[in-house]
């Protein structure tokens, strides 16, 4: 089992590191190709992105990943019981995008970016299924080679297009990115439904929902989905509390745009490059940690546990001193630019303890405490929400993100780690 545990992280890390070369790639077209003002527009429907997509799964793929890894359930019902939302959302989607650009975000070039949004949806919630269902399969070659075949799709949309697209409106551009990422996840969902198994002997029984599957999806999906979607309303409302409460005391909107993209568009991607590690080390852990967990067999949890900590250490620390050190340099190459240097300094040291919490946060899904990660996401997010609200009023600009990220992070991390050594004593 450990050395099954180790071969999943080593391929999951490779196709990890091939896919975030390909996704520096990217990035690197991209920010070289719009302004910074398209960028800073385009970071600030981000949020909104994450809520409708965490909204529309509803939780369900992490109750898949997680139920299927255990012998107990059979694998058809699992999936069959859990009926996708993401049409409502759709629907609400469509309705609410004049408000949300125009009063909310105050700016009417983000309401086709909202549209395009909600076309989206199926094709993610699709893909994110399906991924999980190999995830608790262990059966991780598919979803690495769907990964990076992913980002070579959307490399060479972009290369092709962005050329000319690049040109046209801010709202184009935007339109143009979001629907993007609807032919990338056509490409990812045709790469893992060739991995399927071929034989599935699909009934009328099997349509029949399962009321013991469905409350046990929703066991797992409910805390998860609520943790998500706290998680992204407090992301949501970033941009808004920032635009709203600078743009009261005096910063122009130009500058709230400007700051938000530089930190959301250059720094914030820069320091979650290495982040495909803990990623990997932490989608190979939720089944067999689960799995040992419904045996009982509470040494091997912490056995797994402490290897995926240690590993998340090594390459936290590694890849902070490098950032701290040479931040002019990594903007120079990645982005052919220096602005957010003083903001990747200040932000690069917090994120060594962010990567900490992911093996723990998957760590008491996998023990079924995921309702101790949603108590979590609602007090952290509770502080960064207030602590921002508070010192955006201080006139300290964007340091006040900055501050309440920390915050956020130092808090999550504390807590997380309390909660283990308590479950696990």
């Amino acid at each position: 089992m450990k050395n099954s545990l180790f071969k999943s992280i080593i391929i999951l890390i490779i196709g990890g590191l091939i896919s975030k070369l390909l996704g520096m790639i990217i990035k690197i077209i991209l920010t070289r190709s719009i302004s910074a003002y398209t960028l800073g527009t385009y970071m600030m429907l981000t949020p909104t992105i994450l809520l409708i997509i965490n909204l529309s799964g509803f939780g369900i793929p992490t109750a898949i990943s997680k139920l299927v890894s255990d012998k107990n359930y059979n694998n058809k019902k699992i999936i069959i019981s859990n009926i996708s939302i993401e049409i409502i959302i759709m629907i609400i989607l469509f309705i609410i995008a004049p408000y949300l650009s125009n009063n909310l975000l105050k700016n009417k070039e983000l309401y086709l970016g909202i549209i395009s949004i909600a076309l989206l949806i199926p094709f993610t919630t699709i893909s994110s299924i399906i991924k999980s269902y190999l995830f608790g399969k262990n059966k991780v070659f598919p979803i690495t080679l769907s990964n990076i075949l992913e980002q070579v799709t959307k490399l060479l949309i972009y290369l092709y297009y962005l050329p000319i697209i690049k040109y046209k409106s801010t709202k184009y551009i935007i339109v143009f990115l979001i629907t993007t990422n609807i032919f990338v996840e056509i490409i990812e969902i045709i790469i893992m439904l060739l991995f399927l198994p071929k034989n599935i002997d699909i009934r009328k029984r099997d349509f029949i929902p399962n009321l013991y599957y469905i409350k046990s999806s929703l066991s797992i999906s409910i805390p998860n989905t609520a943790s998500s979607l706290i998680s992204s309303i407090g992301m949501f409302l970033e941009p808004i509390i920032l635009t709203n409460h600078l743009h009261y005391i005096g910063y122009t909107n130009k500058y709230i745009t400007y700051n938000y993209g530089i930190i959301n568009g250059y720094v914030i991607p820069l320091i979650l490059l290495p982040s495909f590690f803990n990623t990997s080390i932490s989608s190979a852990l939720l089944p067999r940690v689960s799995k040992d967990y419904s045996v009982n067999n509470i040494k091997g949890v912490k056995r797994k546990l402490k290897l995926s900590l240690l590993l998340t250490i090594l390459i936290g620390f590694t890849t902070t001193i490098i950032i701290v050190l040479i931040p002019k340099l990594l903007l120079r190459f990645i982005y052919h630019t220096e602005l957010g240097v003083n903001y990747l300094r200040i932000l690069s040291p917090i994120f060594f303890i962010y990567y900490l919490s992911l093996p723990l946060q998957v760590t008491l899904e996998a023990i079924n405490k995921s309702k101790i990660n949603l108590k979590c996401t609602l007090f952290s997010t509770i502080i960064r929400v207030l602590s921002l609200f508070i010192l955006s009023y201080f006139r300290i600009g964007f340091y006040s993100l900055i501050i309440s990220t920390y915050l956020n992070i130092i808090y999550t991390t504390i807590y997380l780690y309390l909660k283990i050594i308590k479950y696990l004593s």
